[in-house]
């Protein structure tokens, strides 16, 4: 149910995407469009376009609420933070221990019996 709901939705907002592409504009917010008398003009009547831009625009509310709610019903009942204890986390193996490298971080010495650089077998 969740995905034909979704489906509409995305079908009404590419529906309404296309509805205002299509109308004409109220002018001069691009320097184009419009004309007629700007501020000074009565309201036009709503055209045929307005008004679908309206029901579109009430069903993607719809749609979008119907989606809200199913969410919320598929939601686990419960918020991230209740999931959130004082407990420390269980412990897991203990980290293998390192063998001991002395006091010094420095590479071996030329003495060392062991070579420098690794030989091809």
């Amino acid at each position: 149910m969740e995905n034909v709901i979704l489906l509409i939705h995305l079908l009404l907002t590419l529906a309404l995407i296309g509805v205002v592409l299509l109308q004409r504009s109220e002018g001069g917010g691009l320097g184009m469009g419009g004309g007629g008398g700007g501020a000074v003009a009565g309201r036009s009547a709503a055209t045929a376009l307005g008004k679908v831009t309206w029901v579109l625009g009430f069903a993607i509310f719809a749609t979008s609420v119907a989606l809200t709610i199913i969410a919320a019903k598929n939601s686990s009942g419960s918020s991230v933070l209740d999931r959130i204890t004082d407990a420390p986390p269980a412990k897991s193996a203990p980290a293998p221990e390192l063998p001991d490298a002395g006091d010094s971080l420095l590479p071996p010495t030329a003495d060392d019996s062991a070579p420098l650089t690794p030989t091809a077998d």
